[in-house]
This record gives structure tokens, sequence and C-alpha cells, in this order.
């Protein structure tokens, strides 16, 4: 697959050191084959730094923020101090899922008996500006195996993609809570309530799990499964709302609390 030659500016790169002096570290790009980069001293940490190998030391795995690029002259400046730990998470993450893309597109050019390259040029350049990388698009694939042909694809790889994704690729979900307080003064006040925690149980997504249950009246607590935290927001908003028109049509009232004890 195409890589490029050198890092961007300002870009954050996963390097491993390889020699530590007095004034700074040399530092192996792992992510750009042959390059080396270079942390000053005054980029190792905050304030005063009396001995630098009390920050970093050879072999150490290290996420850095690409300062300065000159590939005249082949140097990368680089900065760990300006890297924080959210940054570097996320990061690390991002960079052990492209080793992992690249390992699962080896295992399907070689299914398909073709080259890396060839692959590449025929549907994998396509497959990262659609999904904006190949593991984002095996994630996809592994979620939904009509994703790729909804999306436009064609071609006798998609079955052997899909089979690669769902074998290696583990989709993580993510739960979200809250608590209702619900009321209602109608003598049949106890079936508006249950048809209201139906409707909000409803949902229009396959992966999206709604669940409500009884605590204690007027308390019922309720929980979200879905892909990721933005979808389990956006539910868990649509599904307190239907449960909230039931109610207040009912001459009833809903309060919702993210803690029980609001």
């Amino acid at each position: 697959m195409i890589k490029k030659d050198y890092p961007d500016e300002g870009e954050y790169v996963v390097g491993t050191v390889t020699k530590v002096q007095n004034y700074g570290a040399f530092v192996t790009l792992d992510e750009y084959e042959e390059r080396e980069g270079f942390v000053h001293i005054a980029e190792i940490a905050s304030g005063w730094v009396k001995r630098i190998r009390n920050h970093i030391k050879e072999k150490q795995k290290v996420v850095c923020k690409v300062m300065s690029v000159d590939e005249a002259k082949g140097h990368v400046d680089l900065s760990l101090k300006r890297v924080n730990e959210h940054q570097k998470r996320d990061k690390v993450k991002e960079w052990k899922n492209n080793k992992k893309a690249s390992r699962l597109f080896e295992m399907l050019t070689e299914q398909l008996n073709r080259s890396i390259d060839d692959c590449w040029d025929d549907f994998g350049k396509d497959l990262v500006q659609q999904y904006g990388s190949i593991y984002a698009a095996f994630e996809e694939a592994a979620y939904d195996s009509e994703i790729l042909r909804n999306d436009g694809f064609s071609g006798d790889w998609i079955e052997d993609l899909n089979q690669i994704a769902k074998d290696n690729i583990a989709i993580q979900f993510v739960d979200i809570k809250g608590y209702l307080d619900i009321n209602s003064w109608e003598s049949d006040g106890i079936e508006h309530i249950r048809e209201a925690l139906s409707r909000g149980e409803d949902s229009e997504y396959d992966d999206v799990d709604i669940q409500v249950h009884y605590i204690g009246a007027p308390h019922y607590s309720i929980t979200v499964q879905a892909p990721d935290y933005k979808i389990a927001e956006e539910e868990l908003k649509k599904a307190v709302e239907r449960i909230e028109e039931v109610i207040t049509t009912q001459n009833g009232e809903l309060t919702f609390h993210r803690k029980l004890d609001e």
C-alpha cells in the first residue's frame, strides 16, 4: 500500500527511541520506513529537564508531534511534551489499527492470489477514499456485510474481504444508562406507562438495544447499547422523547436523570 515518505507538520507519529544524548533523543518513525526524527531536550518535557534519561530511554515506544519537516535535509523535528494522554491513546490505537489493517489486506491479496499493488490500485484506494482508512473499511464490513455493495463497490474480492473482516474484527459496543421518574394520574395509568415504555424500547436500528426496567415506583432505569457513544446518546434522547410523548398526552409527567439519586 502507498505510504508517504515523510510525515506532515503537526501530525502525531509513533516511534522507537534509538539513541539518547544529553541534548536530545533520536527516534525512528515506525510508520515511515527508514525515517528518523529528533526530539530536542527542550521538547522532552515541560519545565527544566535535569536528566534526560529520567524522561526517555532507548527502545522506548513514544508518540510525538511533528514540529517541522525538511525533506531536502532529511530532518524531522519532534516534540514529546506537546502530546497529551488523550492524543497519545488515540494515536496508539490508530497505529495498532493500521498495522492490523495491513496484515488483513495482505491476507486478502493472498486469498485472491493477486499482488498487494494490484489490489491497492483496483479497490484499496477507493476503500480509503470512501471510509477514511483500510481498517475502517474492514470494520464496516464486519459490522454490515452488505455495506460495500450498498456503497457501490463490486467484484469477487468483496466476499473474501467480508469473511476476513468477520473473522478478525470484533465490533465494540458501548452502554449508557439513565433514570426516569414516571407518574400518571389516570385510573388506567399503569397501562399508559406500559405503552410508553414499549414505545421507548423501539429503535429504528437493528444494532441498537434499548431496555427499560422497573426499579420501584416511580423510578425506572433505561439502558442503551449502541456501536458508539454518539449514537447511544442520540438514541437515548429519542427513547426518552417517545416515552414522554405518550405519558404527557395521558395526563402524566416524566423526569429524566443521569443518576438515580438526583
